[in-house]
């Protein structure tokens, strides 16, 4: 399979396995990086956004994995894990998958500590922001005729922003750590 371009962090570098990036929204005055969040007074195991308000926004580093163990460098086309790189107080994996869906919005979160969950990043302009994505594996036969993919986006929850899909994209840049 043809590579893709590679995935640049600000500094116009490829992104590369191992390597701590802060995850920061491309769009400004909207909200920080992304962190753990806490949702209906669980634990924080939700992929979200730090508010805008007082001290830092910086958010939590991720560190991304390409699925293709001889894989270094983050492509357009590179299905990888990201993990956050911290620690949480309710789960000992913080490697991002795919949660529960919303019943009102029909959104599925993001979440952390559940089977890990390869994701791709892309891009609809030759130079511009980027996008996370997720398509579940169709690896058994028969095809799995049409797969609820998705582009990862933001929903606001009583004043929580949270990372879902199947809403309008957010798009994002990768800061190195």
């Amino acid at each position: 399979m043809a590579q893709g371009p590679p995935v640049l962090d600000t500094d116009g570098n490829p992104l590369t396995r191992g390597v701590e990036y802060y995850v920061d929204p491309a769009i400004t005055d909207v909200a920080g990086g992304l962190t753990l969040v806490a949702r209906n007074g669980s634990c924080p195991s939700y992929v979200g956004q730090v508010p805008i308000g007082p001290g830092s926004v910086e958010g939590l580093p991720v560190i991304f994995t390409p699925s293709n163990p001889g894989d270094t460098i983050i492509t357009e086309t590179t299905d990888f894990t990201v993990a956050f790189s911290a620690s949480s107080t309710c789960v000992q994996n913080t490697t991002w998958g795919i949660g529960e869906e919303d019943p009102e919005t029909r959104r599925r979160f993001i979440v952390i500590g559940g089977e890990p969950t390869v994701f791709d990043i892309s891009r609809d302009q030759a130079v511009g922001p980027y996008t996370i994505g997720w398509c579940p594996p169709c690896l058994n036969p028969p095809p799995c005729g049409r797969p609820r993919c998705g582009v990862a986006g933001i929903l606001e929850q009583n004043g929580t922003r949270f990372l879902t899909l199947d809403g309008p994209a957010f798009p994002f840049r990768f800061r190195r750590a």
